[in-house]
């Protein structure tokens, strides 16, 4: 039997849909999906199965114009990644078209080595009216040479099984790369962290989230089979503490059962959970919890 893996980049403005899609590709939630920008900070690779061809997918942070080192940070992570990859895909809204970050993103595209192979996924289609589609597609072919261009929903998962089936045909011949049963090359402590600070976010809806970070400082298996798992919410101010915190503790404690009952499905088994906040008002000129993010400290330099 011949096998097929490699790696696959979803690139594209920030919300454009891409851990959404991920999520969908692979069957599970390996990404943060929420309604802020910039949610995706470190390269979360998830891994799908089609056929005999085994796909890792890296989804990268929001291509953005950056402002500060951690947006740097990821704005470089996420192009070091589509760098990498066999295939970058470039995920574009239906309804927001052929925008200044988009038309930014194609230009940077062009300074890509040579047959490096990117395709098109029109994302939201059910958002527009099919001419709509149609010009959208034609504008984008004319501005670069993607390969295949895909129309998709990546929330209704229309289009993505032809999707796909395309990238795990087009993948270099070659044995797989991680264990069939492994969905995410992270480890469940960063997994885990991601799932606080998707359901920190969803709650607080001032700039305070990308003020902030979670770590999963110690997991402790117990012998009914459950597990114990202390985290901590670093904010940059004693103001932010109070706002993570909530009425009464109202805004930690919803926080905590909402990520404890998803952690505890995902992983099939019961989990403890304990958060504590932290001010810690230098972390985002920290390096050691740039590492944490799968994030290289240096690239947020100016």
């Amino acid at each position: 039997m011949t096998t097929r893996a490699g790696f696959v980049a979803l690139i594209g403005e920030p919300n454009a849909g891409k851990s959404t899609l991920l999520n969908r590709m692979v069957g599970a939630k390996v990404s943060i999906v929420t309604h802020k920008v910039q949610t995706t900070r470190a390269r979360i690779r998830g891994v799908a199965l089609e056929g005999d061809a085994q796909i890792v997918f890296v989804d990268t942070p929001g291509l953005f114009a950056p402002k500060r080192r951690l947006d740097r940070a990821m704005v470089a992570a996420a192009w070091g990644g589509a760098a990498d990859a066999d295939i970058s895909v470039l995920l574009i809204e239906a309804n927001r078209g052929l925008t200044e970050g988009v038309e930014r993103i194609i230009e940077s595209l062009k300074d890509f080595e040579a047959g490096k192979r990117i395709a098109l996924a029109i994302n939201k289609i059910d958002k527009v009216k099919s001419d709509v589609l149609l010009e959208l597609a034609e504008k984008m072919n004319a501005a670069y040479p993607f390969v295949e261009t895909f129309m998709i929903s990546a929330e209704r998962g229309h289009g993505v099984p032809a999707l796909r089936e395309w990238l795990a045909r087009e993948l270099p011949e070659g044995p797989w790369l991680y264990p069939e049963d492994q969905i995410a090359d992270l480890p469940m402590r960063m997994i885990a962290a991601e799932m606080t600070r998707e359901k920190l976010t969803l709650r607080l809806h001032q700039e305070l989230p990308y003020q902030m970070t979670v770590e999963t400082e110690n997991w402790e298996e117990r012998k009914d089979g459950s597990c114990k798992v202390d985290q901590v919410i670093y904010v940059m101010r004693d103001g932010h503490k109070g706002i993570v915190l909530g009425k009464k503790g109202e805004t930690i404690k919803a926080v905590s059962k909402a990520s404890r009952e998803e952690l505890a499905e995902f992983l099939g088994r019961k989990v403890h959970l304990f958060l504590q906040v932290k001010v810690r008002p230098g972390w985002l000129e920290d390096a050691e919890r740039y590492s944490e993010m799968g994030l290289n400290f240096k690239d947020g330099n100016t």
